[in-house]
């Protein structure tokens, strides 16, 4: 190779490092039928095309012909296209971006959210992909976790979604499955005399009041000071917590009882 064409090289690199950064597909990403790419051939615009791989998986080049393209990376089509076009460029340097997913598919399974393929249009990290689902007020994040190649690489998303800790945050990758379970047993049910009987999602640091509140307060017949928080212990009985919720609404917070996961807070009805 000539001190040319070698500078030339590292020009294209530097180049095609840039475009890489920028493009929209990840590092392992596995092309698919559908996906679009642009294929770049320097010094040859006349080679260089964006085309769509065809449902066989193929794509077909101006000299070069038909190339199977689905199942390959970006990268491992590059180097098959730069030996291929040695037949009619002495030293071709190719680049492979792909501008348009259709395989980057991610599964979601489990009842606390909607469950469904999604198809991503670019490189997502989790943090991303769960924000796209909508509230995950019924997601038990605590048990949630993502699949990867038959194997269990994350548990728990709590920390993640709740406290933003970005240490958990991972780069998704085609055909991931993320099971996201239903927190029906972790949540909060008030039941009695308030305006809107309800189950509500449990947050930590949530307080008795926090939950009466978030359901209306009290109806005009409770007995303010006749509040119990039923809590499961091991043994699958239900302890009873007594709480005087109405000196709590005058300031005397000392007694804010924190709750727990699956907690039911009933506020008694006075008959009179």
């Amino acid at each position: 190779m000539t001190l040319e064409e070698s500078v030339r090289k590292i020009v294209f690199f530097m180049f095609a490092i840039v475009l890489l950064s920028v493009s929209a597909f990840a590092k392992d990403y596995v092309i698919g039928d559908g996906d679009s790419l642009q294929v770049s051939v320097w010094g040859n615009p006349e080679l260089s095309v964006t085309i769509t791989v065809r449902p066989d998986g193929k794509i077909s080049l101006p000299a070069v012909g038909e190339i199977k393209a689905s199942g390959l990376t970006p990268a491992d089509l590059t180097r098959i296209l730069e030996k291929e076009m040695t037949k009619v460029v002495k030293t071709p340097i190719v680049t492979v971006i792909v501008t348009t997913m259709t395989n980057y598919r991610i599964n979601v399974i489990g009842r606390g959210v909607t469950a469904g393929v999604r198809t991503l249009s670019r490189e997502t990290s989790l943090l991303e992909f769960l924000s796209q689902l909508g509230a995950l007020d019924n997601a038990d994040l605590d048990n949630a976790y993502l699949v990867r190649d038959g194997k269990t690489i994350k548990t728990g998303f709590y920390n993640l979604i709740e406290k933003g800790d970005l240490s958990q945050n991972i780069a998704l990758e085609p055909n991931d499955i993320l099971f996201i379970p239903d927190n029906f047993a972790n949540r909060i049910s008030v039941v009695g005399a308030v305006a809107r009987p309800s189950t509500i999602p449990y947050r930590e640091g949530a307080t008795i009041m926090d939950a009466i509140l978030s359901v209306g307060g009290f109806t005009e017949f409770a007995k303010e000071n006749d509040v119990e928080v039923l809590r499961k212990q091991d043994n699958g009985e239900r302890s009873k917590i007594s709480v005087k919720a109405k000196d709590l609404m005058k300031g005397d917070l000392g007694k804010n009882v924190l709750l727990m996961r699956g907690d039911v807070v009933v506020v008694k009805e006075s008959l009179f």
